[in-house]
């Protein structure tokens, strides 16, 4: 198994396109306070995100704005699979979820990818919440992953099957029908 290049401590930044080419994904990663921090401004949807990640790639925080200063949805996990809202609300019904999807963003592949890493040809099952950016729904999903090559991955969720090729850092370039890299 390869493992993914380091992102720099001082940040990367990611552009995607919609396969159309009228909107545009911009996500930058930073490394602050021996974390991650993923910001992502996606102008289709016209949403906000913040994702605070350990240094092993796993979810702890997630902001998504929409129309407000403040965060319209803000979820934590203990790092033990065990879910909330920042309010201190416990989610039961999202516990045991590792990752989470937008469903229009390219970071959705990242963080599996990432994480897990698995050999060629290998593969993982993610359980992930997946966020309805318009009416902040929330419900649990399964996706399949499957390592084709050391550069490309097969991802099966509700029937539909997503390929993608990674850069060195694993970042997903172009998917198909959905989003071009710059």
């Amino acid at each position: 198994m390869s493992a993914f290049t380091p992102f720099p401590a001082d940040g990367f930044t990611a552009r995607w396109d919609t396969w159309d080419g009228t909107h545009h994904e911009e996500l930058t990663l930073r490394w602050e306070n021996e974390a991650w921090t993923a910001l992502g401004m996606v102008s289709r949807e016209q949403i906000q995100y913040v994702v605070r990640l350990s240094p092993m790639w796993e979810i702890r925080q997630f902001l998504l704005f929409r129309d407000l200063d403040e965060p319209d949805l803000w979820l934590g996990t203990d790092g033990q699979g065990r879910w909330g809202e920042m309010n201190g609300a416990h989610r039961p019904e999202l516990d045991g979820c590792t990752d989470l999807a937008l469903g229009c963003t390219p970071f959705d592949y990242l963080v599996p990818a990432r994480r897990n890493q698995p050999a060629v040809d290998g593969a993982a099952i993610i359980q992930a919440i997946e966020v309805d950016v318009e009416t902040l729904g929330l419900t649990v999903g399964f996706r399949h992953y499957h390592r084709r090559s050391d550069t490309t991955f097969h991802v099966e969720h509700l029937g539909e099957i997503t390929e993608f090729s990674v850069d060195a850092y694993g970042l997903p370039l172009d998917i198909e029908g959905a989003f071009r890299r710059r």
